[in-house]
C-alpha cells in the first residue's frame, strides 16, 4: 500500500514542477504528468481501500445478524442496505466511492495518456481501457440515479448552516451534470467516425450518430473542458468534507464512509 507522506510528497513536487517547467522540454513535461499520475494512483488505492473496508465490514455485520436473528433479519438488512433519514446504506455508499474512484482515475490516465507516441505500447491500450471505464461509469451512474430517486437521502446534521445545505444541493447537481456532459462527449469523440465503442471486448456501444463532420472535435472541446471542471468542483467537494471532519468535527464524511456515531 502507498505511504500517504511520499504521495502527498509526489504532489507537492509535481505542482511546483508545473509551476516551474520548460514547456520546450518534453521530457520534464513527460515526467510531471507521470508522477503526478502515479501520485493519483496511490490516493485512489489508498481511498478504495478503506471504502472496500468498510462494506466487507458491514456486509459481514449483515450475516451475523441474519445468523443470529433470524425473526428481525429482513428489518435490519433494509436498514443496512437502504438509506435511511440519518444514514447513507451500503449501496448508496459503494456507488459513490465507485464513481469517485473511477473519475478520478479516468482523468489521471487521460492526463497521462495524451503524451504517448505512436509506438508507445499504451498508444491505443490507454484509451481503449479509458473509453470502456467511461461506457461502464455511464451504467453506473445511471444505477446511482436510479437508487437516489428510489431512496430518501439522509437529512442534514444539526450543526449545517443554510448556505452548506444549498450549496451542498447545487454541488451535487453540478456534479452530477458534469458527470454525464463529460461521459457523452467521450462517448461522441469516439463514435464521431460511425464506428462502435468496444467495451473490453465484451460487447459493442453502437454510434448513435452515425459520421458526423467535425463533432469530434467539438465534442472534444466540451470533454476538456467538462472533465477539467468536473475534477475541480470534486476537488472542493472534498475540502469541504475535510473541513466538516477536522474543523466541524461531525459526521459529514463518516456518513459516506459507513462509519459515524449516529443512530439508524
Amino acid at each position: 500500500m502507498s505511504d500517504p507522506n511520499r504521495v502527498f510528497k509526489i504532489y507537492v513536487n509535481s505542482i511546483r514542477a508545473m509551476i516551474f517547467y520548460n514547456p520546450y522540454n518534453p521530457y520534464q513535461t513527460k515526467g510531471i504528468r507521470e508522477s503526478t499520475c502515479w501520485a493519483l494512483a496511490g490516493c485512489l488505492v489508498r481511498i478504495s481501500d478503506l471504502c472496500m473496508q468498510n462494506i466487507l465490514i458491514g456486509f459481514h455485520g449483515l450475516r451475523f445478524y441474519t445468523a443470529q436473528r433470524s425473526g428481525q433479519a429482513t428489518t435490519e438488512i433494509s436498514m443496512q442496505v437502504r438509506n435511511t433519514a440519518n444514514r447513507f446504506g451500503v449501496v448508496s455508499i459503494s456507488l459513490h466511492w465507485l464513481v469517485a474512484i473511477a473519475v478520478f482515475g479516468l482523468f489521471g490516465l487521460g492526463f497521462w495518456m495524451v503524451d504517448l507516441s505512436y509506438y508507445d505500447d499504451w498508444y491505443r491500450t490507454g484509451p481503449d481501457i479509458h473509453r470502456s471505464i467511461g461506457i461502464l461509469l455511464f451504467a453506473a451512474m445511471g444505477l446511482r440515479l436510479a437508487w437516489r430517486l428510489a431512496n430518501p437521502v439522509p437529512g442534514p446534521l444539526p450543526n449545517h448552516t443554510r448556505f452548506e445545505v444549498l450549496a451542498a444541493h447545487a454541488a451535487h447537481l453540478v456534479l452530477y451534470l458534469l458527470v454525464f456532459v463529460a461521459m457523452i462527449s467521450g462517448y461522441l469523440i469516439s463514435s464521431a467516425d460511425g464506428s462502435s465503442v468496444s467495451v473490453f471486448d465484451w460487447f459493442q456501444v453502437p454510434s448513435m450518430t452515425g459520421q458526423v463532420k467535425g463533432l469530434e472535435d467539438t465534442a472534444g472541446v466540451v470533454h476538456y473542458w467538462s472533465t477539467w471542471a468536473l475534477v475541480v468542483l470534486a476537488g472542493l467537494h472534498s475540502l469541504a468534507a475535510v473541513k466538516h471532519h477536522f474543523i466541524d468535527r461531525d459526521d459529514t464524511l463518516r456518513r459516506m464512509l459507513g462509519t459515524d456515531r449516529r443512530k439508524q
